[in-house]
């Protein structure tokens, strides 16, 4: 069943696929620009696939050929420094946070162009899936600004600090298989087949426990960790895994040769 949700300036289309929730971004007339409508958009679709207890996976893709120019440049007209603080700020609360800290895992699923604020989005996604010929791009200083909806934190942590710099301050393409080599995405595909792939990959996730994955999610989303606070999360994290009753399952169904049915408790 496909819904969908719409602004002036672009809709959501959501598609469940079982266990795995697809949200597409479509705004046709900027190459799926996100527009502020998106962005909105685009956090109440998140937010409603995060408490869909059916929902065990993301997939976040643009509709169309591209999965997103990036920040839609013709609404920055009117922009003060005050006005564009509050833009990002708003910008944060309604994705950038929702992504990272949420304990779903959320996967890109990018055709054609990621550019700025795209190649962004798609780099806060726990795992991204490219076509062969996508192309990535950071070109924010091409137009005054710096790197922005978290991509100054999740770029570096891909890529690591060396090579986040050579593609913020150059602001040159790269096409699927150097990203793949960069470790910006983690699997390249035929083009016109990242959706099909992402969703393959949400459903193979989908079978393995969702606290598991959460958990996990949750800890690697602190950033780097001294040994002591690492070993004092996964002391706390893994003793609450210990008493759900889809430890007791996974249990139960390893010891009986069998594949196990988690519910998420």
């Amino acid at each position: 069943m496909n819904t969908e949700t719409q602004k002036p300036g672009g809709r959501i289309i959501t598609e469940h696929h079982g266990p795995v929730t697809v949200l597409k971004f479509d705004y046709p007339e900027r190459r799926n620009a996100l527009s502020m409508p998106i962005r909105e958009l685009l956090s109440e679709a998140l937010k409603a696939a995060i408490a869909d207890e059916n929902c065990r996976a993301i997939v976040l893709t643009g509709e169309g050929a591209h999965f997103s120019s990036g920040g839609d440049i013709s609404s920055f007209d009117n922009l003060t420094a005050i006005s564009g603080r509050r833009r990002m700020r708003k910008t944060h609360d309604l994705i950038v946070e929702t992504m990272i800290a949420c304990e779903k895992p959320i996967i890109a699923a990018v055709e054609g162009h990621a550019a700025g604020a795209g190649m962004c989005v798609a780099a806060n996604c726990d795992i991204a899936i490219a076509a062969e010929g996508a192309k990535f791009t950071c070109s924010f200083n091409k137009i005054g600004l710096l790197p922005d909806l978290g991509g100054l934190w999740s770029i570096p942590q891909r890529v690591g600090l060396g090579r986040a710099k050579l593609l913020m301050m150059t602001g040159r393409m790269i096409d699927a298989k150097t990203a793949l080599s960069y470790g910006l995405v983690e699997e390249v595909c035929e083009d016109g087949k990242a959706l099909e792939t992402a969703i393959a990959l949400g459903q193979e996730i989908a079978q393995t426990a969702p606290l598991s994955n959460g958990f996990t999610k949750n800890v690697l989303a602190r950033g780097p960790l001294t040994l002591e606070e690492l070993l004092d999360a996964e002391t706390d994290m893994q003793g609450l895994l210990f008493g759900s009753e889809d430890f007791r399952e996974g249990r139960d169904a390893f010891m009986e040769k069998r594949k196990p049915q988690f519910k998420g408790r």
